[in-house]
C-alpha cells in the first residue's frame, strides 16, 4: 500500500544524543527540535513524515526496507557512523526504488580522514552536509523537489 507523500527520516547511532554529544560539531539543537523543524517544514509540501532513530544497524536496514514496501516518496538517512563502515546500508539503498538523500549535521570531509568515506553516500541520491540541523531541512526540500 502507498503512503501519501511520506518521507521517512531515518537517524543512526549517538544521534539520541544530540544537544549534549560534542556541541562545538553537531550544534545544540536536540533530534527532538530537528523533528519538530522537519514536520513543520513537511507541512508545506504536503509531505506525512517517519521520524526515527536507532542505535542499532539493522533497525536502519528494516526501516529503509519498510519505506520502498510502503511506497514512501524519499527517505533522509543520517546514518552517523555508520556512513563509514556499514555496506549493510549500502546494500539496503542499492536494493530500494526509493531514493535516499544522505545527511550530516558536520561536512565529514572536513573531518578525520576516516570520515571522508562514506558507503552511504555511494549509494545515495544526493547528500546534505554541513549546515548543522539545517541540514535536515535543505533535503527535505530536495526530497520535495524529487516529488515534484
Amino acid at each position: 500500500m502507498r503512503m501519501p507523500r511520506t518521507i521517512f527520516i531515518l537517524n543512526g547511532p549517538n544521534l539520541n544524543l544530540l544537544g549534549t554529544r560534542e556541541p562545538e560539531i553537531y550544534g545544540t539543537a536536540t533530534l527532538a527540535d530537528i523533528e519538530r523543524d522537519c514536520r513543520t517544514e513537511a507541512d508545506v509540501y504536503g509531505f506525512d513524515i517517519v521520524f526515527r532513530q536507532s542505535n542499532h544497524e539493522g533497525d536502519l536496514v528494516d526501516w529503509l526496507h519498510e519505506a520502498h514496501r510502503e511506497g514512501a516518496t524519499a527517505v533522509l538517512l543520517n546514518a552517523g557512523a555508520y556512513t563509514h563502515t556499514s555496506i549493510a546500508l549500502h546494500d539496503a539503498i542499492k536494493s530500494i526504488s526509493v531514493p535516499v538523500i544522505e545527511v550530516h549535521l558536520s561536512d565529514p570531509e572536513t573531518r578525520e580522514p576516516f570520515r571522508h568515506l562514506s558507503y552511504v553516500g555511494i549509494a545515495a541520491a544526493d547528500c546534505v552536509k554541513g549546515l548543522g540541523a539545517r541540514s535536515y531541512i535543505v533535503a527535505l526540500q530536495k526530497a520535495a523537489e524529487i516529488a515534484a
